[in-house]
């Protein structure tokens, strides 16, 4: 069981790894201006954080079953010999380190993407300023150009 929680931890930093990995790219695709790029790779993270998930759910089930109620690896720190406890710390330590570093990638990407999102949005507001109708009276409400009334109502017999 020992052997198998090891294999988990290895799983896990390799998906962490690469996590940052796909998180960098991510942030290159936004630089370039590539939505569809972005969009693939944005795909490619939520499914390896659905993994991710799953293998820490399976090493809580894991270590519930060496030591009842525990749920970290630290709280079977106790029952280790030393070589193998220093392994687990390694790994651990490994993969909280990669963890941050993903945190920090994320929040760049995360202020990236809603700086884009705010120039799209105020270019696009600008653009339909642009070619709004100064005149709001233009238009009828069936969608035609309204027709202008004459300047001459006295005449016309109107008032």
């Amino acid at each position: 069981m020992i052997r198998l929680i090891e294999e988990n931890l290895v799983r896990q930093n390799k998906a962490m790894m690469l996590l940052l990995v796909l998180l960098e790219e991510e942030f290159s695709r936004l630089n370039q201006g590539k939505p569809q790029g972005v969009s693939q790779i944005e795909l490619s993270i939520q499914e390896l954080m659905r993994q991710v998930a799953a293998e820490r759910r399976s090493l809580r089930a894991m270590i519930g079953s060496l030591v009842p109620g525990a749920q970290r690896v630290r709280e079977l720190f106790a029952t280790l010999d030393g070589e193998c406890r220093e392994s687990f710390e390694k790994m651990l330590e490994m993969l909280d380190d990669t963890e941050q570093k993903c945190a920090v990638q994320a929040a760049k990407n995360n202020e990236m993407a809603m700086a884009l999102f705010e120039q799209s949005s105020k270019l696009l507001t600008f653009m339909h300023n642009q070619i709004k109708p100064k005149n709001s009276g233009a238009y009828a409400p069936s969608g035609r150009l309204a027709r202008a009334p004459s300047s001459a109502r006295l005449l016309t017999g109107r008032l």
